[in-house]
């Protein structure tokens, strides 16, 4: 649906994107992931049609970003704004035509909205009425009136409690179903892994990761294993390490053991196994070792890096 082609955005002589490419699935939650300062809301910026690039391209539905083209797009940045002396029914309309809806169309998917996110009891109160969640739910309906196709949703999750973070992820799910695609740009890894089909990570405007968010965590965990028995799994053929921690035992695999072997002996040991996994490296860990290193830009490499060509510039 969203293909961004080698795109080039330069301020005061330094590349702030450089050479980014990737695309974005009709309905799939995609996120977008680096650390401050990689170059996301510059490319967010690009996508949005605010700023163009420097060279490049960006097409949506296999036409260039402009136009019309852009009010099949929602955005909703970190930087939270609404006109506090209006009612969260105000906005909306407001928003609401500004997308092509008629000012009759917009008020009552204003209205609906409010009663989603429930809110229907402040929709004529004034915005500077509103607690801070408040406002940032009425800010969330104005990204999400007019049914965008492309959803872009900057650190939404910011500041909420667990029960209107919870209504988020519903909402997502509910515009995900109906077909929208969502562009996630987060610095909360537990949510990728939660919501996320598949990411870019840029660093310094580079692409360094590209591809299934599940495949990341393969790519980088450690060989070994995640098992929960009756005792500890002492004197086991192939693992050279034992690790403690939350109830379960991380085994270290050696280098010609696989964990099918291992799984063998443990069972022909005699202990009670409750579960038994690969340990993945969680995703807040893989962002951490890949930002620190600085993988992929240490050697060159501009265009995407898949996960396995990361690992084999490690390896290197």
């Amino acid at each position: 649906m969203l293909e961004v082609r080698d795109i080039v955005k330069t301020f005061d002589g330094r590349a702030v994107v450089n050479r980014v490419s990737f695309e974005v699935r009709p309905g799939e939650i995609f996120a977008l992931l680096g650390p401050n300062g990689a170059g996301k809301t510059t490319l967010i910026r690009m996508i949005t049609d605010i700023l163009k690039p420097d060279s490049g391209e960006i097409l949506l539905d296999g036409t260039r970003i402009g136009g019309d083209s852009r009010r099949q797009i929602a955005y909703l940045p970190e930087e939270r704004g609404l006109y506090r002396r209006v009612s969260p029914i105000e906005v909306l309309v407001y928003y609401g035509e500004l997308k092509g809806l008629s000012a009759h169309a917009a008020r009552a998917a204003g209205l609906a909205l409010l009663e989603r996110m429930e809110l229907a009891e402040w929709a004529t109160k004034q915005v500077q009425t509103l607690s801070k969640g408040m406002q940032q739910k009425v800010q969330f309906c104005t990204a999400l009136i007019g049914e965008p196709r492309l959803l872009i949703l900057d650190e939404p999750f910011t500041g909420l409690d667990p029960l209107n973070t919870q209504l988020f992820e519903e909402l997502l799910a509910e515009r995900r179903a109906a077909g929208c695609t969502v562009l996630l740009s987060t610095h909360q890894m537990n949510k990728v892994e939660e919501l996320c089909d598949r990411a870019l990570m840029i660093n310094r405007g580079h692409m360094v990761l590209y591809g299934s968010v599940r495949d990341f965590r393969r790519q980088y965990a450690d060989h070994a294993v995640t098992v929960r028995c009756d005792r500890r799994p002492d004197a086991v053929a192939g693992v050279h390490g034992i690790a403690a921690g939350d109830g379960d035992w991380k085994l270290m695999l050696e280098p010609a053991a696989s964990p099918q072997s291992v799984l063998r002996e443990l069972v022909a040991s005699g202990l009670g196994i409750e579960s038994f996994s690969i340990a993945n490296l969680p995703l807040e860990d893989v962002f951490v070792k890949v930002v620190r290193e600085g993988l992929g830009l240490d050697h060159g490499q501009s265009g995407p890096l898949l996960p396995d060509e990361i690992v084999k510039g490690a390896a290197r």
